[in-house]
């Protein structure tokens, strides 16, 4: 589809939604309406508008993850790995005292 096919003025919005609308869907379209000439709304299915923000949400991890390489924020795997498992550790522990300062021998 040419992009100059995809402008259309409100007033074809208004009188063709339903048809605009199932192209859009059907043919994952998006369409560009304009209001006294200028470029006001998109129109667009909404898988592709999900599909979007997805793209956009990863190229923000990797653009902040370029910035914390450049800045020098970056640990070892193995270091990022051994904190997680003293983590783990210290709530494993904490859980089994709580497990245990709750049980009281039978008979009392």
């Amino acid at each position: 589809m040419k992009p100059s096919e995809s402008i259309k003025p409100i007033s074809y919005l208004k009188a063709h939604a339903s048809e605009a609308i199932r192209d859009v869907v059907n043919n994952q379209k998006t369409l560009v309406i304009t209001h006294n000439g200028e470029a006001r709304v998109i129109v667009q299915d909404v898988r592709i508008y999900e599909q979007l923000q997805e793209s956009l949400a990863l190229l923000k991890i990797l653009s902040q993850s370029n910035k914390s390489l450049k800045a020098g924020r970056v640990k070892p795997v193995n270091k990022v790995f051994a904190d997680l498992r003293k983590r783990i550790g210290k709530v494993r522990r904490s859980c089994v005292q709580a497990y245990h300062s709750n049980i009281t021998p039978t008979g009392q």
